[in-house]
């Protein structure tokens, strides 16, 4: 099974800013879907990313472009320094080693073990050093080298070009989680969900190319019913991934939102576009709370 690791895992957090170049060039059709919430004096445009992008994918569109020009700031999930890697090596070292743990091959079952083992041989690191790391820090380490096989940059992925777009016109950006957080999210995930991440780490990069390829042909064409259809299906089985990575955090962003609506200026969120779609989206709750939000793509 490709477990929910790319979609409900690294794929719905900013930390997963890499793109999949071995997936071939897609055009955009509709271009992905985006939304307004506005008053009087304030303008807040609500678009859906994926972290994960074919280097030659054309999805920003001409709406878009014209969001963008207007926007004053932009805010995403999460923002990595990558001019100091250091600093989210250092988070991720002190969250995910513990001593005493069970050891990495008795995480997995026994008929995926040879899948663990060639994947940990991968990764060039000492065999005793996966022993010692959570659950979900090995499956992180793991599906890196996962995504090096396919070919992967982290150039190409929206965020890293909304940055570099808003950071060359002097417009600030912000975040809504720090990256501490963001990792927190799977540290304080229970063992058995933990190790449904680890099984998606080590499947055959072939599926994942497959289920990495629909979701982005979804996303070009703006079809919000298939991406919340399939991360509803994929996270029945998770209730704790789904509370932690989805609902919890579209509550707690639709808040920042709102507070956000009371100062004047427009701002763009980008923010994965699971978050955007299904039952429990961030425009839900919004909604809930009053807000009329227009999808404007």
């Amino acid at each position: 099974m490709f477990t929910k690791l790319i979609k409900q895992g690294l794929g719905v957090l900013g930390l997963a800013t890499v793109a999949a170049s071995g997936s071939p060039a897609v055009a955009r059709s509709n271009g992905p879907a985006m939304w307004e919430v506005k008053d009087k004096d304030t303008t807040i445009y609500l678009f859906g990313t994926i972290h994960l992008l074919p280097q030659d994918s054309r999805w920003q569109t001409s709406k878009f472009e014209k969001a963008i020009n207007s926007a004053q700031s932009l805010v995403l999930e999460t923002v990595v320094d990558t001019a100091n890697p250091q600093q989210l090596a250092g988070v991720m070292a002190s969250m995910g080693f513990s001593s005493g743990l069970p050891p990495i091959a008795s995480r997995v079952p026994a008929d995926k073990r040879g899948l663990l083992e060639a994947a940990i041989a991968k990764t060039k690191l000492p065999r005793p050093v996966f022993d010692r790391m959570e659950t979900w820090a090995a499956a992180f380490t793991l599906l890196g080298v996962q995504f090096q096989t396919l070919g992967v940059e982290g150039e190409q992925g929206v965020e890293a070009v909304l940055r570099r777009s808003f950071t060359d016109a002097g417009k600030p950006v912000g975040q809504l989680e720090t990256n501490q957080e963001q990792l927190s999210f799977f540290d304080r995930l229970p063992e058995d969900a933990q190790r449904q991440l680890l099984e998606g780490a080590i499947e055959n990069p072939e599926q994942m190319r497959t289920k990495f390829n629909e979701m982005l042909h979804a996303w070009l064409s703006g079809d919000v019913n298939s991406i919340g259809k399939t991360f509803n299906e994929d996270l029945q089985s998770s209730p704790e991934l789904k509370a932690a990575l989805l609902t919890r955090r579209n509550w707690n962003w639709s808040q920042w939102i709102e507070r956000r609506m009371a100062q004047p200026g427009t701002v763009m969120v980008a923010v994965g576009a699971g978050h955007l779609a299904g039952d429990e989206s961030v425009q839900r709750y919004l909604q809930h709370r009053g807000y009329k939000v227009r999808r404007v793509q």
